[in-house]
């Protein structure tokens, strides 16, 4: 096995009553992808913060978000999709928009010149659990205030 490489990630939790923001890929199977919230990674010289706000605009197409709090940095190793560590940077997002409870998105910057196609839609905090690849590793800490 390869030397595994660290690439840092910007991770977002964006709720509202009590309910997460999720995406499925259109384009792909749940078994090859699940459930995600957004995610991404952090561009050479770019605060993690401003990445995670990125993120959350470039997946869901929504604009209006602010960052309540960063809840931690987790390390998830996804050997063996790839020799690689994603050390997770997590925050809380508020959306500050009306949105309906799912709509479509889409990313155009995958190097295909084809857009990434998204359904967007909110689930119970309880059914978090669902999401792909341990990234509901720090959910619990949306309950510490």
């Amino acid at each position: 096995m390869p030397d595994k490489t660290v690439c840092d990630k910007a991770l977002c939790y964006i709720v509202r009553d009590r309910r997460l923001l999720v995406f499925r890929h259109l384009d792909y199977s749940h078994e090859e992808v699940g459930i995600q919230v957004p995610a991404g990674t952090i561009e050479p010289g770019e605060d993690p913060a401003s990445a995670a706000l990125r993120e959350a605009r470039e997946e869901t197409g929504l604009t209006r978000f602010t960052i309540v709090r960063k809840l931690g940095v987790v390390d998830y190793d996804i050997t063996p999709y790839r020799p690689e560590i994603q050390r997770r940077h997590v925050f809380q997002l508020a959306l500050h928009q009306d949105t309906l409870h799912r709509w479509t998105s889409h990313e155009d910057h995958d190097g295909t010149g084809q857009p990434i196609r998204f359904e967007c839609f909110w689930i119970p905090l309880e059914h978090g659990h669902v999401l792909q690849s341990g990234q509901g590793a720090l959910l619990s800490r949306l309950f510490d205030e």
